[in-house]
């Protein structure tokens, strides 16, 4: 029988908070970033007893793998032990990355609307579709279902992505569910619990 999965978003990244789409690009964890890598290492502390039987797996993106480095710190486990996995890496938004919001309203008239706001992203030219990255994903989650007590460190859509998939969930009311960085979701047994990370 498989262990949990405890999956968590990177913390806050610059390009995060200056509402800057990354995609397969990457920009730096902030100071508040690394205080919520933090934060869900010392929420997940209390829960491990065996750190030895946890495996640690990140996105090979660098914020991914700065936020997986500052919980297996809080864990006592060297980020030697951290394995990257390509199927976590965030969508690829194409030639939207490192555009915000208005830059991309402004280029592609029409291109984000309220209709289309939960899965605009999946139209960028040169980007992902939704059955590419719902087959990597859900290829993760097949291996994963054969390991033991999992930590996952990935991204916004990503995680979206595994957390729908696992429920069996549609594109619809997967692409509902929240995106965090100050929560790990705890994936067991076919249900998910949502642990808070805020304000420890």
């Amino acid at each position: 029988m498989s262990g949990p999965i405890y999956l968590m978003r990177h913390g806050e990244t610059l390009w995060n908070r200056e509402r800057r789409f990354q995609g397969r690009l990457d920009s730096p964890l902030t100071e508040r970033g690394l205080a919520q890598a933090r934060r869900m290492g010392e929420t997940l502390l209390p829960l491990l007893a065996d750190r030895e039987a946890i495996d640690i797996v990140a996105s090979p993106l660098g914020r991914a793998r700065a936020t997986a480095a500052e919980v297996a710190d809080l864990l006592g486990t060297s980020p030697d032990r951290i394995a990257s996995d390509a199927r976590l890496t965030e969508i690829d938004v194409g030639i939207w990355s490192r555009l915000t919001f208005t830059e991309i309203a402004e280029r592609w008239p029409g291109s984000i609307t309220e209709a289309n706001r939960r899965d605009w992203f999946f139209r960028s030219p040169g980007g992902e579709t939704y059955d590419a990255i719902a087959a990597r994903v859900r290829s993760f989650l097949d291996d994963a279902a054969a390991r033991k007590t999992l930590i996952v460190v990935a991204h916004g859509i990503t995680s979206r992505l595994l957390r729908g998939l696992y429920l069996g969930l549609s594109r619809s009311d997967l692409l509902r569910l929240e995106l965090s960085q100050d929560a790990i979701f705890k994936l067991a047994d076919g249900a998910i619990e949502r642990l808070d990370c805020a304000g420890r």
